[in-house]
């Protein structure tokens, strides 16, 4: 079993695919999941081309347990495509493991790697299924596989146009065939992907580009930002240059909220916003709403650092580090029963006594999600001689599930769907608790009253398509 955060929303994948003729295309997909690891910890993968064949290599465990050396020797070619999952829709085996591949009869090997979840999913399994598709995994992504497979064209961007109206979901898309590199996102824009160039277009052999969930992993092997593919868009890339197209209808775009929550790391930028810079002005608005009279603000590490740093500055209480992240425990640590999984937040989260004794602290957290791992810290901030924890929380409470992509697939998981603030914060055991109001979250994220280009459906239940029934279902007996 391996280690998550308990109180914490779990993404499911990242993708990174790269075109760099003459280029170590494998080093290059390597770096870019390697920088993309937060974004899932079960399983990683490579594909490659040289223009005739298509090479792979995935495995479960962290990119750098995966890969060697000698495996990124073995993946020799100009075009590659990466992959690194935290399973939601599938289980954690791998044979659900990323990039697939597939066969299409006019295209050959195609490879394909997938963030996000299909709300259709269980649809078009059984429509593949009486066609006589069989099916090897439980991954919604051999689903899109099977789709495509089936789908005619002599160009993937012609087979993408014909399929993906019949998808209804969460998806940013990567693609490899022996000689080019396709992205594509839903005409939501649901999940990040962004288009990187490498190197010099003027030296020789040109320049190559980048696909990627986030700016980050493009910083990490030295490209530059050229934009985000756009919600309903194509783009091909190969020997003759890059090109776009788009599909389905044009609808209004609803990102998720909790990329900028949570999700996405603070040195990325998404829709031209500091990820570092937003989760500041949630904190400083969190302060505004909720400030509370208190010696010292501390963040829980690291997803927290921003907005309590922020809070800290309105709220001119001083910021310190009142408890110290392993880095080296990370979600590889074996817990097979609830004793060691008390232990493993213990050596995940040390608290420093001569912070926190005798101390009223403000403890800020980006979420909440489950609760068992906040009220564990708690205790420990306690035991360590805090004198008041006042919990604040740079986002609203978390009162429905998501099926676009997230782990969170009922209600009853939410220690908020049914519970005040106070009740929760009684759970916790903190003397108060307090979360950013959802007009706090848009004023932080530039978004306007109505909240209008992101998605807030975890929070306010408002989805921006079409959901499973049981999902309805939920939402029906919450709002009774």
């Amino acid at each position: 079993m391996i280690l998550q955060d308990a109180d914490k929303l779990h993404e499911e994948c990242g993708v990174f695919g790269v075109f760099a003729p003459g280029q170590d295309v494998a080093r290059l997909c390597y770096l870019g999941i390697y920088a993309l690891q937060h974004r899932g910890q079960e399983s990683a993968g490579i594909a490659t081309s040289d223009g005739e064949r298509l090479r792979l290599r995935r495995d479960m465990g962290l990119v750098s347990q995966v890969f060697g050396p000698d495996d990124l020797e073995r993946l020799g070619g100009d075009l590659g495509l990466a992959h690194t999952r935290y399973s939601t829709t599938g289980s954690s085996q791998l044979s659900n493991a990323q990039p697939f591949i597939f066969q299409h009869g006019q295209l050959g090997p195609v490879a394909i790697s997938h963030n996000g979840n299909l709300t259709n999913s269980s649809a078009l399994r059984l429509a593949l299924l009486e066609e006589g598709y069989q099916f090897g995994t439980s991954s919604d992504t051999e689903v899109l596989s099977g789709l495509l497979s089936r789908t005619p064209g002599d160009r993937l961007e012609v087979v993408l146009q014909r399929a993906l109206p019949r998808v209804v979901g969460a998806y940013s898309l990567g693609f490899l065939t022996r000689t080019s590199l396709v992205a594509a996102r839903d005409e939501l824009g649901l999940r990040p992907l962004c288009i990187g160039r490498l190197g010099d277009p003027n030296a020789a052999g040109g320049a190559g580009y980048i696909i990627a969930s986030e700016t980050c992993a493009l910083d990490v092997v030295g490209a530059r930002l050229v934009r985000e593919v756009e919600p309903g868009e194509i783009v091909t890339i190969d020997r003759e240059g890059l090109r776009s197209q788009h599909f389905g209808e044009a609808r209004t775009p609803a990102m998720c909220s909790f990329e900028y929550i949570y999700f996405a790391r603070p040195d990325s930028v998404i829709q031209r916003r500091s990820l570092y810079e937003v989760r500041l002005a949630m904190g400083r608005r969190l302060a505004e709403e909720s400030g509370v009279d208190a010696d010292v603000v501390i963040p829980v590490p690291d997803s927290g650092t921003p907005a309590a740093i922020g809070f800290s500055e309105v709220s001119h209480t001083p910021f310190a580090e009142g408890m110290i992240k392993s880095r080296y425990i990370n979600r590889t640590f074996i817990q097979p029963q609830q004793g060691m999984r008390d232990i493993g937040v213990r050596l995940k989260f040390n608290p420093m006594p001569h912070v926190l004794a005798g101390k009223r602290v403000v403890m800020v957290d980006d979420s909440i999600v489950r609760g068992s791992t906040s009220r564990q810290i708690v205790e420990a901030l306690r035991r360590a001689g805090a004198r008041e924890v006042h919990m604040r929380v740079a986002s609203p409470p978390i009162r429905f599930p998501c099926f676009m992509g997230i782990d969170i697939a009922s209600r009853s998981e939410l220690i908020a769907a049914e519970r005040t603030p106070e009740e929760v914060g009684r759970i916790l055991g903190v003397d108060s608790l307090a979360y950013l109001s959802l007009a706090g979250l848009r004023h932080a994220l530039q978004a306007g009253p109505s909240g209008a280009g992101f998605c807030f459906a975890c929070l306010d239940g408002d989805y921006p398509l079409q959901v499973p029934q049981q999902l309805e279902m939920d939402k029906l007996a919450l709002e009774g």
